[in-house]
């Protein structure tokens, strides 16, 4: 059996106001990174290689965000956690209610054919790439039909898309940005089955410590904001993603003792 969160220190559960500030603010910085850098580039176009760079860190920090928020690990109300739902996905023009549905059903569900989001984990790599353009039309679509309370959010989430393409199209002649963030946008979140659900949950196991692994080292967990500790988090959801490191550490001598050991990345 697992240890309680009052044996690990129930520490692992606080966050401060600074960090809760950091954390809801990231992804807007990294719009605002944007912005400057695409600005500037109308001047030095070199600089539009670092688009992408911001993007992806875009993605990461609206991704480690949103998850502590469906979690509700960040100290968020419900007219917050609704609204930090919508805002988050807006950035990157998904739906974030349709995330909070069908990630909360991969912690209830995960293996079972009834988890829309841990499908890509019983599928080969190859396949879980090609399923990348479909994958959060499918999981909207699952969480319209799932999560009723949520129609209204889901629907106004799902005009953002169509919305900043035709806004990219009309501000073409002035400018790329836009659409060349769309674009990324879109094409970015085609590795989520990959990255998020295949390569963790790849080869599970029936238990909950071999139903995904956990990655230690110092500069991948880093870039990734700590989400590589995902058994530590399939654990223990409620602790958000700035502790998970810390978690990972207490739960060393669990882990030893159930012949679990985390991969080592740089």
């Amino acid at each position: 059996m697992k240890p309680g969160l009052a044996e690990l220190g129930a520490d692992l559960l606080t966050t401060g106001r600074w960090r809760r500030i950091v954390a809801l603010s990231r992804p807007f910085v990294g719009l605002a990174g944007y912005v400057l850098v695409c600005f500037a580039a109308s001047r030095w176009p070199w600089l539009w290689l670092l688009a992408p760079v911001i993007v992806f860190g875009i993605f990461v920090a609206v991704v480690t965000v949103t998850h502590d928020v469906v979690h509700r690990a960040i100290g968020l109300g419900t007219r917050s956690t609704e609204a930090a739902l919508f805002c988050f996905g807006l950035v990157l023009l998904e739906s974030g209610h349709a995330y909070r549905a069908s990630h909360l059903q991969h912690h209830r569900r995960f293996p079972h054919d009834d988890d829309p989001e841990g499908y890509p984990a019983r599928i080969s790599a190859v396949a879980a790439v090609f399923y990348g353009p479909v994958f959060l039309a499918r999981l909207w679509w699952w969480a319209f039909h799932s999560a009723r309370k949520d129609r209204g959010w889901l629907l106004a989430e799902a005009a953002a898309l169509p919305v900043a393409v035709v806004a990219g199209i009309l501000l073409w002649p002035h400018t790329p940005a836009v659409l060349a963030y769309v674009v990324m946008a879109v094409v970015g979140s085609w590795v989520y089955p990959l990255l998020t659900v295949h390569l963790p949950h790849d080869q599970h196991g029936d238990s909950a410590l071999t139903q995904t692994r956990t990655l230690r080292g110092r500069i991948v967990p880093a870039v990734f904001l700590e989400l590589t500790y995902h058994l530590e988090h399939h654990l223990y959801p409620q602790v958000p993603s700035h502790h998970l490191a810390e978690l990972g550490r207490r739960l060393d001598p669990f882990f030893a003792a159930n012949g679990v050991r985390p991969r080592r990345v740089p």
